[in-house]
């Protein structure tokens, strides 16, 4: 490890410091030190931390009920581990698993360097023909996008899945929000064979990257996108609109576009995170009427009755092959922003109280 090895930490709502940590001890065997190469930044996850939003932090989480119940949080400030797109280089291992030199994706957190466990913690070694700095997304930001895909062929063709293909292939494709999760999926999609993929984003730099990408952009300001998506996409008689819709934009409006844009019986995949809630979602209205299913494919599970073939390591294989065939267009379109990682406090303080600009974010 480095000489001076630090932590980012969330001491409180709105306060970030860093944190020097004691040198490290000998490693011992199955375990590997990392040394930070890049870490990337969630807009969403990592400033509800510095925003005191996330749902965590207010209410007691019971897993085996699987219910956030009232009475004290299991989590509460400091928060030291937070940020789940890291990239390691190995600097020291007692382990035949990882060679020092080696680079790593994985979860630890924002944090200049790493001790790791083979057995317990989950690393992806990177491709030395993949630029370095894709790799934030191989652990577990693009095996989000991936699932989203799996969700969506789950509902066709149940347990039976065989590729992501299966869920967007000769589909219509509509993604709400073009940020970091709606560009990877829409790229996912179009990979994976979509006769259609169009995403509707109404910020005009997000629309630019879309269109960068070679992607179809919808502009909601011009035009009411449910209406000019189900004016086209046309199935049968009453049956109009996108096979599926991935919903991508934390924002209750994204939600209640995606209900209008979806066909009749068809279904909304979410990935978006609502740390306020969604309250202008009016489920009396599409959701009611047209017999639709709103289904969320965060990285937790895969569709049930389907581990056994898709787990975390495939969906981080899919990833490793979009990075492969798309990396060069995402290094230049979708990570817009380098900090070092020693200024991430004023950073995250500053991100707190103003909008990210620019698409990922990425600390050095």
């Amino acid at each position: 490890m480095t000489d001076r090895a630090f932590t980012v930490v969330v001491e409180r709502r709105g306060v970030v410091t860093l944190r020097d940590e004691p040198p490290p001890q000998p490693v011992q065997d199955g375990q590997f030190d990392v040394e930070t190469v890049f870490s990337g930044f969630s807009t969403g996850t990592d400033l509800s931390w510095v925003k005191g939003t996330n749902p965590a932090l207010h209410r007691r989480w019971d897993p085996e009920l699987g219910l956030f119940m009232p009475g004290t949080p299991d989590v509460g400030y400091p928060i030291d581990k937070f940020g789940y797109m890291q990239v390691g280089r190995v600097t020291e291992s007692a382990t035949p698993a990882v060679r020092p030199g080696d680079l790593l994706a994985m979860t630890y957190g924002h944090r200049s360097a790493y001790r790791a466990d083979a057995l317990t913690d989950r690393f992806v070694k990177l491709p030395t023909s993949l630029e370095p700095v894709l790799g934030i997304y191989a652990a577990h930001m693009g095996p989000i996008c991936a699932n989203a895909l799996l969700h969506a062929a789950a509902d066709i063709h149940g347990t039976d899945l065989r590729s992501l293909a299966d869920g967007v292939r000769g589909r219509r494709i509509a993604i709400t929000g073009a940020g970091v999760v709606g560009l990877l999926t829409a790229l996912f999609a179009r990979l994976h064979g979509a006769e259609s993929v169009a995403l509707v984003e109404p910020t005009p730099a997000r629309r630019q990257v879309a269109a960068d990408l070679g992607l179809e952009v919808v502009d909601p300001h011009d035009v009411d996108p449910a209406v000019i998506l189900k004016s086209r996409w046309r199935h049968g008689a009453g049956d109009r609109g996108a096979d599926v819709v991935f919903q991508c934009r934390g924002q209750a409006s994204a939600l209640a576009l995606a209900l209008r844009i979806v066909r009749p019986q068809g279904t909304v995949i979410d990935l978006a995170f609502y740390p306020g809630g969604s309250e202008e979602v009016r489920l009396g209205e599409q959701f009611h009427h047209n017999g639709l299913s709103l289904r969320c494919a965060q990285i937790g599970r895969v569709p049930r009755g389907t581990s056994h073939l898709w787990d975390r390591e495939r969906l981080s294989t899919e990833t490793l092959a979009l990075l492969t065939a798309h990396g060069r267009d995402i290094a230049r379109h979708i990570i817009t922003d380098y900090v070092p990682l020693s200024e991430a406090p004023q950073t995250l303080t500053r991100l707190a109280h103003s909008r990210h600009n620019g698409l990922q974010l990425v600390f050095t």
